[in-house]
């Protein structure tokens, strides 16, 4: 069930959600509350990969993510195939799908690092996402010149398989390993919610003295993401399914393209329910379909 509530959560940060209607409350939603659907998907892909822990498992997992990654860049293909940037979009992934390609290279990376001391994998893991962070905020302050400001405002440069997807995943990984559990903490509901008004509190002030454009990486994210994860670890093995999972990653992979049709475009009313009136069935239609195909999910 989280995975599907995170899955929503990156489809209205897509969808701009009430920027038109409440710019302020769609700033801290799209780029503050929605932000932490990406680390926590890769926290418990981390969490998982554990188990990755031979040269077989690796090339089964590297084939089956990197196949989806596949079919999927060939669906969109229409909206990426002439891109002047084509060798980078293949390589970095279209839109969404950075996220898949970036897991696939974080954890070819991880694997041959696993076997390292935590403490190591925790440095490295603090000095990959600040450096990332860091990028961002001094692209998004516009401080430097022109074609340095233009490097630093390029996503590709700080949104990837180093800066993020290695990070959470390598934390994901970490928890699993070392068995961290926070269930039996008295207080730990009241520190997950405060660690989320953290993530809000510091999109507001990036709203207020940084910029007002689109923030990917939240310097919060680093312990909120891991803390709503261990809050949920227990409730979210009882109630996992092969069906919620697929169906979580159906709403993922395939809300850009009913964004992108005319069809959509042209709704005036009621846009946000007629969207998702069409994405619940597409996706669990597409839940259905990968029983029949495999690997569309």
């Amino acid at each position: 069930m989280l995975k599907i509530i995170l899955a929503f959560f990156v489809v209205f940060l897509h969808m701009n959600f009430l920027k038109e209607t409440h710019p302020l409350l769609s700033y801290l939603l799209v780029n503050g509350l929605f932000r932490i659907a990406v680390p926590v998907f890769l926290i418990i892909t981390g969490f998982y990969f554990f188990h990755i822990d031979t040269a077989k498992k690796l090339k089964k997992w590297l084939f089956r993510t990197f196949l989806l990654y596949a079919i999927w860049m060939l669906i969109y293909i229409s909206y990426w195939k002439d891109n002047d940037e084509i060798l980078l979009t293949i390589v970095f992934g279209y839109h969404h799908l950075w996220y898949l390609i970036g897991t696939c290279f974080s954890g070819m990376i991880l694997y041959f690092l696993r076997k390292q001391n935590s403490k190591l994998l925790i440095a490295l893991t603090a000095i990959l996402f600040l450096l990332g962070y860091v990028v961002q905020v001094l692209g998004n302050l516009h401080y430097l010149d022109a074609e340095s400001d233009s490097l630093l405002n390029d996503y590709l440069l700080y949104r990837n398989f180093l800066f993020v997807c290695f990070p959470f995943l390598t934390i994901g990984l970490l928890i699993n390993k070392h068995k961290i559990d926070i269930s039996t903490y008295k207080h730990s509901s009241l520190l997950v919610i405060l660690s989320i008004l953290c993530v809000i509190g510091e999109a507001f002030l990036n709203y207020k003295y940084i910029s007002i454009e689109s923030t990917d990486i939240l310097f919060s994210l680093i312990f909120v993401s891991p803390l709503l994860f261990l809050y949920c670890q227990k409730i979210y093995i009882k109630t996992t399914s092969k069906i919620l999972a697929s169906f979580s990653t159906a709403i993922y992979v395939v809300h850009p393209l009913i964004m992108k049709s005319d069809f959509y475009k042209e709704i005036e009313s009621f846009k946000i329910l007629i969207f998702l009136a069409i994405l619940t069935p597409l996706s669990l239609a597409l839940v259905y379909l990968n029983k029949k195909l495999k690997y569309l999910l």
